[in-house]
């Protein structure tokens, strides 16, 4: 096997979280087999005569909470100094994030293989990428102006509405055909009518979870995790209260997340994250996926290592190439 030069971009190590991080899952199955790490941040990025550079600091992890990890001095790299760089940036997807995909495209252009590929980050929103598999979906729309809203949830009655570019739960609103207060929501939401957001028919099946299935170089996982809403809550994301309980995939989820893959094996989208609700997808996230820890320690298995594995696998189909 070869060793191969792993560059983590990522937000400040210093604010991991050693119990849950997926990252730190990912960067521990590298090192294990015997692979190079650097670690920098998205400012750490820059251009020169059109060639990417990167100012990095060699890492080394450790499974013990009290030192997990220790930095080496920083240096500037190119970027084809390393065989893969993982952007593992966390939302939100603000213009920060969208430049430094964009800088990260030139290494893609060098041959570096940029997980997930950084051009189709950009271009698959998480919630609208979604949409381009709506039969797979429950009733949904996307729209700025709130008569459409309105007729959606006179016809569903029981409508959830979220912005596009909300992680973790927030800006989720659950409206029914007599909430005392839609009109204010939704002015809120569409910023008086001027910005997109999406409405989605409510599923009930949310008491069960909102599951998060993961693709894996184009593969489910045989377990999600079932992200389960805290009493009175309709949100089940983990940073909104919700308790995740990881389970077998039903044939459905297993059949929904088959559906996707090819698609994703396309774009270059190797680690993702499904959304499900009663059988439907809601999203496709592809920036920073997350639920691997809790997968792992409920379930005994070991994503992250087959993640890896994967990149060893494939690495000679990303030859490097001079810009």
């Amino acid at each position: 096997m070869k060793k191969l030069r792993f560059l983590i971009v990522m937000d400040d190590i210093t604010t991991v979280s050693y119990k849950k991080d997926t990252t730190l899952a990912m960067m521990w199955a590298a090192d294990e087999r015997g692979h190079e790490l650097y670690y920098c941040q998205i400012h750490d990025l820059w251009l020169s005569q059109g060639a990417l550079n990167v100012d990095a600091q060699p890492l080394q992890v450790f499974k013990n909470p009290e030192n997990f990890y220790e930095l080496g001095e920083m240096a500037t790299y190119c970027a084809t100094d390393f065989d893969v760089i993982l952007m593992r940036k966390d939302p939100p997807f603000d213009m920060k994030f969208l430049y430094a995909l964009h800088l990260l495209d030139y290494a893609k252009q060098a041959g570096v293989w940029v997980i997930n590929d950084p051009l189709a980050v950009k271009d698959c929103n998480e919630k609208l990428f979604a949409t381009q598999f709506s039969e797979l979906m429950s009733p949904t729309i996307v729209t700025n102006k709130q008569m459409h809203i309105q007729a959606f949830i006179t016809e569903h009655q029981d409508v959830i509405v979220k912005p596009l570019d909300g992680m973790g739960g927030m800006g989720i609103f659950r409206l029914t055909a007599d909430s005392p207060n839609i009109s204010a929501t939704l002015e809120m939401l569409t910023q008086m009518g001027k910005l997109p957001i999406m409405a989605q028919k409510y599923i009930p099946a949310i008491v069960e979870g909102d599951k998060r299935v993961l693709i894996v170089g184009g593969k489910p996982v045989e377990y999600c995790l079932a992200r389960i809403p805290s009493q009175g809550e309709t949100r089940g994301n983990l940073a909104a209260g919700g308790r995740g309980v990881a389970m077998p995939l039903t044939a459905r989820e297993r059949e929904l997340a088959e559906t996707i893959a090819p698609i994703l094996m396309q774009k270059g989208l190797y680690f993702v994250g499904l959304d499900v609700i009663g059988g439907h997808i809601t999203e496709i996230n592809v920036t920073s996926p997350t639920c691997v820890r809790e997968i792992d320690d409920q379930c005994g298995i070991s994503i992250a290592v087959d993640f890896i594995k994967f990149i060893e696998n494939n690495i000679d189909s990303h030859p490097k190439t001079d810009i």
